[in-house]
């Protein structure tokens, strides 16, 4: 028999995205009444969001497709001040300017996740900065900096870890709690918004955020968070060897990022399957029987599936096209990513390890030394036995272009402009 009656509640916890919540039965019960607002909150930090965001922007999916408001909230007055969750160190303090440009380009990854609009259920993109920048301190610590107790504080996660470890935490830093709780009930007066969601690292933050609404004016809100999300190799998701998974195409490309997924290990496939992806439980359960080489095509549905959310199904299928392209028939897809060279320096040569480090297939010019004299680097599906063999235009293959490759699974096009 089901835990819950919702439908955002019975599909969270069959995925796998349920890990904390202040009152399981309570918002059980107040999803069933109707509609319910709630929101995720999103930092400044950069001018895209990666993988290890997509956790909650499934949660936000997920309660709009089961019938309920989804509040996408910018951060931007609280990226001013910094979230010590999960931090070893203070972020650096960005500018006004660097803060409106990163603002601008997460915008749009939640256009490919989300309906926005003006109805009962489309999402809606609030900044804090519109109610935080105008706060003024000595009324604001009178008002709401009485409810909270040091004492209390200290005692959850995002401080506890921090001083344990005798890594220092500002002061401003220290804010950091009051503000989120305060969005919280700065939400709820302006939108209704009872519920807020967000990783295991933001609990103390949204309880937080439930006592202060409950204190200052006795509303019922509610909190819920997701585990943290990692592989089956104890990495964190969305980072890997090459760098962050980005989710914006001009940070990474459709078909990097359906390489990403692609390559997902054997153990995590029906896992990422549920939480990354809206396939039926169904049919995940049959993928994640397949067994050896046929787990293989559970993998390309994940990458299928979890591009066509993210970069359209068009892109999805130009992806599987050029992996297939790549992999299968030996052949160079015009997806793969592609260096531009002058014609006149690929004329004169151009060493081979400075070549597989331009392309974006090494991080420096020693990483790719080490994989050419390793046997890993080809050029045009041969191998490379010496890293500074010159490369020049006569290598050219019938397209065109030079095919680089790192492994079995990496590949880069170099063309000649």
């Amino acid at each position: 028999m089901a835990r819950f009656r919702s439908e955002f509640l019975r599909a969270v916890e069959e995925r796998g995205f349920l890990h904390q919540c202040t009152d399981p039965e309570g918002l059980d019960a107040r999803l069933n009444e109707g509609r319910i607002v709630a929101y995720i909150g999103f930092d400044c930090t950069a001018d895209s969001l990666h993988v290890g965001s997509l956790v909650p922007i499934m949660l936000l999916r997920w309660l709009q497709r089961t019938g309920h408001r989804p509040i996408v909230l910018m951060g931007g007055g609280t990226t001013k001040v910094g979230d010590p969750s999960g931090k070893d160190e203070a972020r650096a303090l960005l500018s006004e300017a660097e803060i409106a440009r990163n603002m601008a380009g997460i915008r749009t990854v939640f256009e490919k996740f989300l309906v926005f609009g003006d109805g009962p259920t489309d999402a809606l993109m609030v900044n804090n900065a519109e109610w935080l920048d105008s706060l003024l301190y000595i009324p604001f610590l009178r008002e709401f900096g009485r409810h909270f107790s040091v004492n209390r504080m200290l005692g959850f996660d995002s401080v506890r870890l921090r001083l344990d470890r005798e890594q220092p935490l500002s002061f401003l830093e220290f804010n950091y709690m009051i503000l989120q709780a305060y969005d919280f009930l700065e939400l709820a007066r302006r939108h209704g918004c009872a519920l807020q969601m967000g990783g295991s690292d933001q609990w103390g933050n949204i309880v937080s955020g439930v006592e202060l609404a409950r204190r200052i004016e006795g509303r019922t809100l509610f909190g819920l968070t997701s585990p943290l999300i990692t592989t089956a190799w104890g990495a964190k998701m969305g980072k890997t060897a090459q760098g962050a998974v980005w989710l914006n195409a001009e940070r990474l490309g459709p078909y990097e990022y359906w390489q990403f997924w692609r390559n997902t290990a054997d153990a995590d496939v029906g896992r990422f399957l549920r939480l990354f992806t809206e396939l039926p439980e169904a049919e995940i359960a049959r993928l994640e029987r397949l067994k050896g080489a046929e787990l293989n095509e559970a993998k390309k549905a994940l990458a299928d599936a979890a591009t066509g959310l993210c970069h359209g199904p068009e892109a999805a299928a130009e992806a599987a096209a050029t992996a297939r392209q790549t992999f299968e028939e030996g052949e160079a897809g015009e997806a793969l990513p592609t260096l531009a060279v002058p014609r006149a320096e690929l004329a004169a040569g151009i060493p081979a390890f400075e070549l597989f480090r331009r392309a974006g297939l090494c991080a420096s010019g020693a990483e790719a030394r080490r994989l050419i004299k390793g046997g890993g680097a080809r050029l045009n599906n041969v191998a490379l036995g010496d890293e500074l063999t010159p490369v020049t235009l006569d290598r050219l293959g019938p397209e065109g272009v030079l095919k680089l490759s790192a492994g079995r699974k990496r590949h880069a096009l170099v063309r000649p402009v």
